[in-house]
């Protein structure tokens, strides 16, 4: 016997189905709030090591990268609580010196040498060590205030200066020194997953290259020309 209010039913539903598969394929294409880090970390490459002029010591710096950490927005939050945070991508040289796409990550500290009077501010890790490289994957990465990740100013010019990690934080347009320690860096593996559409680490992302997002392609073209100037 036809049963027309079955036949309808079953077709809304594949109906619906087919619009929750396209709704996914679509979020999971281009994510707004991971595409929005990504663009401002294009943005802020751009912007600091392209359109303004790099000094000697930092131009060799990027060009002995290994990796490049990009939060285009740390933010230093009330005195009260005295805490700092921002969203990250990390980036990867590889073999040929191409560029991975970016992997996710979350920085947090409970003291952050932000420049007095400034709530935020544009912060660039540059890692010259494959090892530091390899130390970030897939886990939280504490810097140490005495250690190698603890580095000076835009401006220096020290020839014996070698440390694993430097970092450049620009604020209000300008470069300064900035202190890292107790801060700590850590994957975030569901922004991962969200921007690729798949469970996916960041090793498997900066160090084996095993993914692609198009919409990344700026940011990737950007610090390629930023480490070759």
């Amino acid at each position: 016997m036809f049963k027309p209010f079955a036949f309808v039913s079953r077709s809304v539903a594949i109906a619906a189905s087919l619009l929750a598969v396209n709704a996914c394929a679509a979020n999971i294409s281009t994510p707004r709030k991971q595409q929005a880090l990504v663009d401002k970390a294009a943005f802020a490459v751009h912007s600091a090591f392209i359109n303004s002029k790099t000094n000697p010591h930092t131009a060799q710096i990027l060009r002995e990268a290994k990796a490049m950490v990009i939060c285009p927005d740390v933010t230093k939050m009330s005195l009260v609580f005295g805490g700092t945070g921002g969203a990250c991508v990390l980036v990867g040289r590889g073999a040929n010196n191409s560029w991975s796409d970016p992997a996710f990550y979350t920085l947090s500290a409970g003291s952050f040498g932000l420049q007095a009077g400034y709530q935020h501010s544009q912060l660039f890790l540059i890692i010259t060590s494959k090892n530091a490289v390899l130390s970030m994957m897939d886990r939280e990465y504490t810097f140490d205030a005495s250690a190698d990740a603890a580095f000076g100013s835009h401006g220096t010019s020290a020839s014996n200066d070698h440390r694993e990690v430097y970092a450049l934080q620009k604020t209000n347009g300008v470069f300064a020194g900035v202190s890292l320690g107790s801060s700590k860096l850590k994957a975030n593996n569901a922004a991962n997953r969200d921007y690729y559409g798949q469970v996916v680490g960041a090793e498997d992302i900066v160090i084996n290259m095993r993914v692609n997002n198009k919409a990344a392609d700026p940011l990737r073209r950007s610090v390629m020309k930023a480490v070759s100037r």
